[in-house]
């Protein structure tokens, strides 16, 4: 795999970097529309463009289903995935929100929305930001959003916010910091809540993603909670991980630890404009050259709120990308997502099984066995397994 020393990027002029000018009607004023909105919506993908991903050119204005209206459906009646679906690529913002709002709050029509979607995935760039509370990833997110809409791209957000240990809710403020898109008809804004999982997001983002994707959306900005140093799930959900600091946020020896900074696919010092930032960098620049044998990030230094060093973000992300299809580590890396969502699914699974009798009434009698010293914990669990999994039959000779 070619390795990218760390420094400037290409130049934003050459394919894949955002250029100004593009996309008629990016210049226009925005707001909150008059019109009744979801509150689990900011926006919604515009039928008629089409884009190219691993999957092939399709368009997203156009589905073999058939559009048809969900008020169409029989009073009462909860619409089918494919309906919802196939409205939410026709423009219907609402379809998109409530197909969210199910893998969120039921997953048991996880099944169905994901048969739906089969065939419909695989074009979207997702671009995953992460790093410490207060490092302005909220910013960072919305100043890239307007530089995709300024290149005449779709846009979509899934901001993962923390969920309250006592109370269990979550304010949801970052969609609040992006209230400037939210009347954009090309980005759709979609909070969810951490809801107690650790790793920095939440436990339906990776079918979250899948949704926004099969809705024919360019390019997919997923900010996970603020994060410690070990919080990395972002990594293996996102095509490009952009990992945010701040100037001054620790010494040269935190700069050369293990966890969130080796995942980075680019170093992006946010706050540029403050004191500190240039030794920040150069920091984490000579950081980068000490890794020998590791992949190398590269370094940006932005300054989100005044728009500065944004392009060049872009440009990195783009090349980037290039680079990963270039070298097939796109492919490898995706295989190894549905890999690591596989397994998830069949954890969750087996949890659920475990949780329903009869299973656990078993849990409860094996662990009467180990309290009592009739047993111990390993030979419990595999006896437990034993049960829920049936019996093979010997092999045939």
């Amino acid at each position: 795999m070619r390795r990218r020393r760390p420094g400037r990027c290409p130049d934003p002029a050459r394919p894949g970097g955002v250029t100004a000018g593009s996309a008629a009607g990016a210049d226009r004023e925005r707001g909150l529309p008059d019109r009744d909105r979801d509150p689990a919506a900011a926006g919604l993908p515009g039928a008629g463009s089409a884009r190219t991903g691993s999957a092939g050119t399709r368009s997203a204005g156009t589905r073999s289903a058939g559009t048809r209206s969900v008020g169409a459906e029989s009073a009462g009646a909860e619409p089918s995935a494919e309906a919802e679906l196939a409205a939410a690529v026709g423009g219907d913002r609402r379809a998109l929100a409530r197909l969210l709002s199910a893998v969120e709050n039921t997953p048991r029509r996880w099944p169905e929305i994901g048969a739906a979607l089969v065939g419909h995935v695989g074009g979207a760039q997702t671009v995953g930001l992460t790093g410490a509370p207060g490092v302005g990833k909220s910013t960072t997110v919305t100043a890239l959003v307007r530089a995709y809409r300024r290149a005449g791209r779709r846009v979509g957000v899934l901001a993962v916010d923390p969920s309250s240990p006592y109370s269990g809710g979550a304010l949801l403020g970052d969609r609040v910091r992006m209230s400037e898109h939210a009347g954009d008809p090309g980005v759709f804004i979609r909070s969810l809540a951490s809801r107690g999982r650790l790793g920095g997001l939440a436990a339906a983002t990776a079918q979250a993603l899948r949704v926004l994707d099969a809705a024919g959306f360019d390019v997919i900005l997923v900010e996970t909670v603020g994060v410690g140093q070990a919080e990395i799930d972002i990594a293996a959900l996102a095509d490009t991980t952009c990992v945010l600091l701040a100037p001054d946020a620790g010494d040269d020896v935190q700069a050369v630890k293990a966890g969130l900074l080796e995942v980075a696919d680019v170093l992006v010092v946010n706050k540029a404009d403050r004191p500190g930032a240039a030794r920040t960098a150069a920091d984490l620049t000579a950081m980068t050259r000490m890794r020998v044998g590791a992949r190398q990030p590269v370094v940006v230094r932005v300054a989100a709120t005044l728009g500065e060093g944004v392009d060049e973000l872009v440009t990195c992300i783009a090349a980037h990308r290039r680079d990963l299809a270039a070298t097939g580590e796109l492919d490898r890396r995706r295989l190894a997502r549905a890999a690591d969502e596989i397994r998830g699914l069949a954890l969750t699974a087996l949890r659920d099984r475990l949780a329903a009798p009869p299973h656990d009434e078993r849990l409860a009698e094996l662990a009467h066995h180990v309290l009592a010293g009739a047993a111990d914990p390993w030979s419990a669990a595999e006896r437990l397994l034993a049960d829920l999994t049936p019996a093979q039959p010997a092999p045939s000779r």
